[in-house]
C-alpha cells in the first residue's frame, strides 16, 4: 500500500501543493481539510486519527508530540509513521523528500517509525 500523508495544521498549505506538483496521485491531506480532523485538534486525538486512517504524519511539532507519541505507544497504540521537518529544509526539499518516500517505500514499512526530512 502506498503511503498516505497527513500534514500538521502548522505547516504551510504550500507544502501540499508542492508535493502534488511532483505527482498528483499522492494521497496527501492537511489537518482542517474535509474528512480530516478539524483545526485545533489535540495531539492525542490526532494520533488516534492517524492510526485509524492509516496516514503518516508530517509535522514540525517537536514540543508536545514526542510525549503524546510515547503515551500513545504505551497504551498499545500504533502509528503509520511520523516525520519531523528539519528547520534547515525548504518547502521544495521537504516536498522532494516526501515524494521519494512515496516512490521508494510502502506504508507498512513506516508503521511505528519516526524520522526526519530532509534525510
Amino acid at each position: 500500500m502506498k503511503i498516505r500523508f497527513l500534514l500538521d495544521e502548522n505547516l504551510s498549505p504550500k507544502l501540499k501543493i508542492a508535493v502534488l506538483r511532483l505527482n498528483p496521485a499522492i494521497d496527501i491531506l492537511r489537518v482542517g481539510d474535509s474528512d480530516t480532523p478539524p483545526l485545533g485538534t489535540l495531539d492525542p486525538e490526532l494520533l488516534n486519527y492517524l492510526e485509524l486512517s492509516q496516514r503518516l504524519l508530517v509535522t514540525d511539532n517537536r514540543k508536545s508530540m514526542p510525549g503524546h507519541l510515547e503515551v500513545h505507544w504505551e497504551s498499545g497504540g500504533h502509528i503509520w509513521g511520523l516525520v519531523w521537518l528539519r528547520s534547515s529544509g525548504t518547502i521544495r526539499t521537504w516536498a522532494e523528500s516526501l515524494f521519494i518516500m512515496w516512490e521508494a517505500s510502502e506504508a507498512e514499512e513506516w508503521i511505528d517509525q519516526v524520522d526526519w526530512i530532509p534525510f
